[in-house]
């Protein structure tokens, strides 16, 4: 039981959040409560003082993130793991432009009921039906940087915050590319140079851009049937739990980074590996001083006119989380896609050089992107982002369970979304998502 117990807390705290974007397979959502069912008031989570013992939602429990407790849990993180805030600063918040409540309601209604085709299918769907069918807990629309459309749903209020998943890698990536164009990190150095301690890991001959780019030859599995594969281990470093006492294995992210092993050739193909997030993430910390927190409040929220902070969880060590703990309020990083969208401005005020939105936008080299994102065919990643290469050449942030940051640059539209799908791969929620953005998009050029 114990070793049950102890494999059940590592698969609560790296599973769910180390995934994301991963390659569609047949599988759907099955037998699944639906959304209205599986809403987390419908279930009465962590109601009552105390809540009854069927409603509980606890850390020793170590099943937060499976379904349907994780339509509560995703906006409660720090209930569960220790964090560190990203702090917007005491300045007051610049408010987002918005239409006027009569117009933003009447177009509302003209977005719920627009309809698309989604992928591989003869059935129409309608916008309003898709949010349900992907468990959406919050979408954010905004077109030529006013808010045309903005819903809660499930677990997200107003004034609430929910797990970014792997749009956290998006954060990091734009930090590292935002000290890229402005000199002060060297993309072709390799990772040793910059951080001695790699010199024995498969990182230390990669070159930053690599990392970037996730193009490394390094050693990793996340099959989580196998009780060997590098996620266990890997979880086990991350924990900020305490360890047990006949533990004899990395301590954090950075004691794990440093026994890495090689696998392919650096450069050679694209893999999706959280580990080079979180190896990023230690780059930028080493060149700047400063952990990607700091960097994400100084360079980011304190600078956009955030409305809250955000936080991001750590290991043992105090390490964030650079590839998957970031959790924030919705308008927040609806600032950010106009960041992205606005090349680097926003609210009147540079932010960073337009270089690192271009550089972003070209994508990464298409020919290394493979076949294992059948949803994102013809796409690449670049700087820890997802680009489309569609006709409105979108690029988002993407992280499991159906987050996302949805940059339309032909529409001008900005989406945020954060969702609680049953499942953890994007590629189950594509299909109906995909279409549906670029509905919307379509819709809104047209008025």
């Amino acid at each position: 039981m114990l070793v049950k117990s102890c494999r059940m807390s590592l698969l609560a705290l790296a599973v769910t959040m180390l995934l994301s974007a991963l390659p569609a397979f047949k599988a759907n959502a099955g037998e699944a409560l639906n959304a209205a069912a599986s809403d987390p008031t419908a279930m009465g989570w962590m109601t009552g003082f105390p809540p009854s013992p069927d409603k509980l939602i606890t850390q020793p429990d170590s099943n937060y993130f499976s379904f349907p407790k994780l339509r509560w849990s995703v906006c409660h993180l720090r209930e569960f793991l220790p964090t560190e805030v990203i702090s917007r600063g005491i300045g007051a918040p610049v408010p987002l432009k918005r239409l006027e409540p009569e117009a933003l309601k009447a177009i509302g209604k003209e977005i719920d009921a627009l309809t698309f085709m989604p992928m591989n299918s003869e059935t129409e769907m309608t916008w309003e039906q898709s949010l349900n069918a992907n468990y959406t807990d919050g979408m954010l629309i905004l077109h030529k940087g006013q808010v045309v459309y903005e819903r809660y749903f499930g677990c997200l209020k107003e004034d609430g915050k929910h797990a970014a998943m792997s749009m956290t890698k998006s954060v990091t990536g734009l930090l590292a590319e935002i000290m890229v164009a402005e000199g002060t990190l060297d993309e072709t150095q390799l990772v040793s140079e910059l951080i001695p301690e790699m010199g024995n890991s498969a990182f230390g001959s990669a070159t930053v851009r690599q990392v970037m780019d996730m193009t490394t030859g390094v050693k990793y599995s996340e099959d989580y049937a196998d009780p060997n594969a590098d996620i266990w281990l890997y979880s086990r470093a991350a924990s900020p739990l305490p360890k047990p006492k006949d533990y004899k294995g990395p301590n954090g992210y950075f004691q794990y980074l440093q026994q890495v092993k090689p696998e392919g050739q650096h450069g050679a193909e694209f893999h999706y590996k959280t580990i080079n997030s979180d190896m990023l993430g230690w780059i930028i910390s080493r060149v700047s001083g400063k952990a990607v927190t700091t960097l994400a409040s100084e360079r980011l929220w304190r600078q956009m006119g955030a409305e809250q902070d955000a936080y991001q969880t750590v290991d043992g060590l105090g390490v964030p989380f650079a590839g998957g703990g970031l959790t924030a309020g919705m308008r927040d990083l609806g600032r950010i896609g106009l960041l992205m969208l606005n090349a680097g401005t926003l609210n009147g005020q540079r932010l960073f050089p337009a270089s690192v939105v271009e550089k972003i936008r070209k994508g990464g080299d298409r020919s290394k992107f493979g076949e294992g994102f059948p949803t994102l065919a013809g796409g690449s990643y670049t700087s820890q982002w997802w680009v489309f290469h569609n006709k409105h050449r979108a690029f988002a942030a993407r992280g499991v369970h159906g987050q996302t940051i949805y940059v339309d640059p032909t529409a001008e539209m900005v989406l945020v979304r954060f969702a609680s799908f049953p499942k953890a791969q994007n590629g189950l929620i594509d299909p109906t998502s995909l279409p549906a953005y670029q509905a919307v998009a379509e819709y809104l050029m047209s008025r």
